[in-house]
């Protein structure tokens, strides 16, 4: 079975991971995935790709929203919904992951979750805001097809779970490529502490970026013997998702999750012209009320020159790099659309 980097010995950074090493060592975060990787129909056509949720607690997330943010580092992508994160500083629904041309698909069918959920959605209440992001997935995926149907997100999102999150060439990760070589969803954790309070981060990426040329993996491993790939990913992109139980204002989130470029650059990567690199952060401190008869709300948030804002920065660049590296490292060799295939990395 692929391994974890930091099982390989590979440790990236100074600070602990948590339990699981994963974005749901953060409680109450879910994941889940629903893969697609069968042959269309006789003419090459071939569906290998898929739909990752991540649910930011086990409660209705709706009716109790959670502290946001988001953070372009290169705008070239199509997600939906971050306009409306980024102004009201909120998330109310799954954050969903899925190819280029799956998003109107998983936007539907994450829509109709919500609406089943949720009955006073656009009745007595107002509309929903849905967050989905992508990547390109062409070189192995008929993207043309669209594959992708609303019942896989609503899948997805049945499926997710607390327990370590499934990494590599899974779900919207299928079809992903990194650095010339299998790429997909990666995931890892931190926890930073002062005294005795502990907090936690946890990342997870979908890795769809880079030429083999630009991996920095001579600071991983001396030499693996591995040759050079050629491939390069179609308007290469990553979203990575940051999640935390620090209590942190939305500008809060915004600063630490900008740190997660920090993890991206160590790899290797320069936020190509063609590439959507998008983070995206929730803290599960808040829950937030749809609905309240109250004038004032209040929240706790860290004093902003704290000690620990630094050591939270840390853990969201060392968070982020580790989690590119598990994408690779658990990803396996892929065959796709018209006989593409896509080599794993060998660690």
């Amino acid at each position: 079975m692929p391994k974890k980097v930091r099982e390989m010995g590979i440790v990236v950074g100074t600070l602990s991971t948590g339990e699981k090493n994963c974005i749901t060592d953060v409680a109450g975060v879910r994941v889940g995935h629903i893969t697609l990787d069968e042959k269309m129909n006789q003419d090459g056509a071939y569906a290998c790709t898929g739909v990752t949720a991540i649910l930011p607690h086990e409660g209705n997330l709706f009716q109790q929203k959670v502290t946001a943010a988001s953070y372009v580092l290169n705008g070239f992508g199509k997600t939906t919904g971050l306009v409306q994160v980024n102004e009201l500083g909120v998330i109310e629904s799954p954050i969903m992951l899925t190819n280029t041309f799956g998003v109107p698909a998983v936007t539907q069918g994450t829509l109709q979750f919500m609406l089943d959920t949720n009955s006073e959605i656009g009745h007595s209440t107002g509309t929903i805001n849905i967050v989905v992001g992508e990547c390109n997935d062409s070189y192995l995926n008929s993207i043309r097809e669209c594959p992708i149907t609303p019942e896989h997100a609503l899948e997805a999102i049945r499926k997710a779970s607390t327990e370590t999150a499934e990494e590599g060439a899974v779900g919207a990760g299928k079809g992903m490529m990194c650095f010339g070589y299998k790429g997909g969803i990666g995931s890892s954790s931190r926890i930073v502490t002062h005294g005795s309070t502990n907090y936690t981060v946890g990342c997870m990426v979908l890795s769809n970026f880079g030429q083999s040329s630009e991996f920095l993996a001579h600071q991983y491993l001396s030499s693996n013997g591995q040759s050079e790939s050629t491939l390069s990913p179609t308007d290469g992109s990553i979203i990575i998702v940051l999640a935390t139980d620090a209590p942190l204002s939305s500008r809060q989130l915004t600063r630490v999750i900008k740190r997660c470029g920090i993890g991206l650059g160590r790899t290797g990567s320069h936020f190509s012209h063609g590439s959507g690199d998008i983070v995206i952060g929730f803290t599960t401190a808040h829950h937030i009320a749809h609905q309240s008869d109250q004038l004032v709300e209040t929240r706790t948030q860290l004093r902003e020159d704290h000690p620990i804002m630094n050591q939270l920065f840390a853990a969201a660049a060392e968070a982020t790099e580790e989690a590119i590296l598990n994408s690779l490292s658990q990803a396996q060799t892929t065959i796709g659309r018209n006989g593409h295939k896509v080599e794993a990395y060998q660690f």
